[in-house]
């Protein structure tokens, strides 16, 4: 983590003492891991990574243990794709609730799932944006090949 615990904001503070009480481990400093959980940056990315999200990142991308990126790997644009120095190379990355534009055949982002954070439909029909019930069968979706150009409303 990039923050102590007791300087965490209320969301972030909350799904760390969930951790704590499901008994992992939360580290301030990089140790030896079977899986790595990218959560550094998500949507606030604004240029390059810099200080000790960019030493973690690098510190990631050294290790031997596979790399699970929470909705994107830190260091990549979820607008454009574009990769940050340095961004992270993820085994896998958990996107949530609709696959982002940006990792479209971007690099670092692995196998690539989609996961049902139950957003209710109504809320993508305000918004004017056609889903198709993803979810019906699983919560959890493996996109491949990507891009997959029903779920994005295109034409093959």
């Amino acid at each position: 983590m990039l923050s102590e615990p007791d300087r965490l904001t209320p969301v972030p503070a909350h799904q760390a003492d969930i951790l704590t009480r499901m008994g992992v481990t939360i580290a301030s400093r990089p140790a030896a891991a079977d899986l790595i959980i990218d959560a550094l940056i998500g949507y606030s990315l604004r240029g390059d990574p810099a200080g000790a999200a960019a030493e973690l990142i690098t510190w990631a991308n050294g290790q031997a243990a596979p790399i699970l990126a929470l909705d994107t790997p830190s260091g990549l644009d979820l607008t454009t794709g574009a990769a940050g120095t340095p961004a992270v190379r993820a085994t896998a990355t958990l996107t949530l609730a609709l696959p982002k534009a940006g990792l479209l055949d971007a690099p670092g982002v692995g196998e690539l799932y989609l996961a049902d954070i139950s957003v209710p439909p109504l809320v993508y029909r305000r918004m004017g944006i056609p889903v198709p019930e993803l979810f019906r069968q699983s919560g959890l979706l493996r996109i491949d090949p990507w891009p997959p150009s029903d779920l994005l409303g295109q034409k093959a």
